[in-house]
């Protein structure tokens, strides 16, 4: 986990640096920002929207978010996003039943992004935050859920974005994230079915953006 955090921090200042050297970016500060579908005009904030797949517990997952930033002269967003998360059903012998894993995090967003001017770019979220993950059994003699056992944890997502200006005011972006989650198990009392390592893993995402940028 410390090595990550390193990590996560050498490459935001690594991209901060970057931009305020002289006279490399000057020209290029200089410019507006392309897109692929017309002009665009300078902004500060924007909203995304996110759905992807992943696999939890070696089962099919989906993924669905959202992300609220302030952009800091183009290069850099921070802002709050969130993420949910439920896998496919899967027998359970223990309890001899159907069961999923669902759950979500959220905290706080630190995106540089690399040459925004540009119609096709990269850009590189790291997530800082904490969250849940509950596991469901489902009930068929009342024809609904039960959880069974629910944990909290700890986390740090980076991820990589390969992302389009369309307009002036809408971007779209596909990405791979990398879940690290902190140390929990969950489960029935004294034999545990998730831990950190159930959830751990990388997702891959389509994101899109809405906003001034």
């Amino acid at each position: 986990m410390k090595k990550t955090v390193l990590l996560s921090a050498l490459v935001i200042l690594f991209c901060l640096s970057a931009f305020s050297q002289e006279p490399e970016f000057e020209y290029y500060k200089g410019k507006e920002i392309k897109t692929l579908l017309g002009r665009n005009r300078p902004g500060g904030g924007y909203g995304a929207f996110t759905t992807g797949y992943t696999a939890i517990d070696d089962k099919n997952a989906v993924l669905f978010g959202a992300r609220f930033g302030w952009l800091a002269s183009h290069s850099i967003g921070i802002g709050l996003g969130a993420t949910g998360f439920i896998n496919e059903f899967h027998y359970e012998p223990s309890l001899d039943k159907d069961v999923f894993l669902s759950g979500g995090y959220g905290g706080l967003y630190v995106e540089p992004i690399l040459l925004p001017r540009l119609p096709v770019h990269i850009s590189f979220p790291i997530l800082f935050g904490a969250g849940g993950v509950s596991y469901v059994s489902k009930e068929t003699d009342f024809n609904n859920n039960m959880i069974q056992d629910s944990e909290t944890f700890l986390l740090i997502e980076p991820a990589m974005e390969v992302e389009l200006n369309l307009t002036r005011f809408l971007r779209f972006a596909a990405g791979v994230t990398y879940r690290l989650p902190t140390s929990f198990n969950v489960g029935l009392s004294g034999t545990p079915t998730a831990s950190a390592e159930t959830i751990k893993g990388a997702s891959y995402t389509l994101t899109l953006k809405i906003g001034k940028f």
